[in-house]
């Protein structure tokens, strides 16, 4: 299938050869209502709004003990060869670990967890599927911060993810302080979705995930964004969850403190928005960023 096949029906072009423009989003932030889950109708009509929502003590400090041996264990041992663990750039340390939810028992159930899986399913409003598991690792004095970016336009692009029905949960296995690189969101920027230039290179996954160079917008689009939506920071003590929408514009800086900070990565995505071939790529993404496997999630 040629990129021109797959742009046909596309409500969100990106990648574009020219100026890139900001496009209103042509769907819900929130797609259940108070009676699918947990979330009531306040909440659920806050994250309609601003595109995300904190949950504190998701997990209770013995579970938050639990996963972060976890996180230990997964970080341990020789990882060359193997392409789901990502490295810094320029300290080789342990950055990123994808497909957790496979080759961990623990997350594997933490995926399928009332807590986790109905609040998925209640703002996706139908079955859900995991579209990308990692465990993030930013630890003191070196770890390296994400440039401000939207989720969604990355997943259309190069994964083929036709709408911005996917959510996300990062799960807090630190405390975040304001200081040690917390992630940062622009409340209600998920009703914009900014295009970005250039073609995508040849398995960008390679280094766009140490770096992203490609599909990230322009300085003029994050002071415009930054103007119209100003900038929160989420923080709060391990255990606490944020549940944010795949095309939120967030970011983080880098952690020059002593106190790391680490997460569990969840990328739910709705039945109903299965992907397809990437709309701005030669190739999809392997599967361990990407799951093509949309099978419902069942407890």
């Amino acid at each position: 299938m040629t990129l021109t096949d797959t742009r046909v029906d596309d409500s969100y072009p990106t990648r574009i050869t020219g100026k890139p423009e900001h496009l209103p989003r042509a769907h819900p932030t929130v797609w259940g209502s108070e009676a699918d889950g947990p979330l009531d109708a306040a909440t659920l009509a806050n994250h309609e709004t601003r595109g995300y929502t904190v949950v504190d003590q998701l997990l209770s400090p013995g579970e938050v003990q639990t996963y972060w041996q976890e996180l230990v264990r997964m970080s341990s041992g020789d990882h060359s060869g193997d392409e789901r663990v990502i490295t810094e750039a320029k300290t080789g340390e342990v950055r990123s670990i994808f497909d957790v939810h496979e080759t961990s028992e623990l997350i594997a159930e933490l995926v399928r967890d009332p807590r986790v899986l109905d609040r998925a399913r209640q703002i996706l409003g139908s079955e859900v599927y995991i579209h990308q598991s990692r465990v993030n690792y930013m630890p003191g004095f070196k770890g390296t911060g994400f440039y401000w970016h939207s989720d969604f336009e990355t997943w259309h692009a190069e994964d083929g993810m036709p709408a911005p029905r996917a959510v996300s949960c990062s799960i807090a296995l630190t405390d975040n302080y304001p200081f040690n690189g917390g992630l940062m969101v622009m409340p209600g920027s998920q009703r914009t979705f900014v295009q970005c230039a250039g073609e995508t290179p040849e398995d960008n996954y390679k280094s766009s995930l140490k770096e992203q160079r490609v599909g990230v917008p322009r300085e003029e689009d994050i002071t415009k964004l930054a103007a119209e939506y100003g900038i929160d920071q989420f923080t709060g003590q391990a255990g606490s969850a944020l549940w944010f929408d795949s095309n939120v514009m967030h970011g983080s800086s880098n952690n020059i403190t002593p106190y790391p900070r680490s997460n569990i990565f969840l990328v739910f995505n709705s039945v109903e928005n299965a992907l397809r071939e990437p709309f701005a790529a030669i190739e999809p993404r392997p599967a361990f960023i990407a799951g093509r496997d949309s099978t419902p999630l069942s407890r």
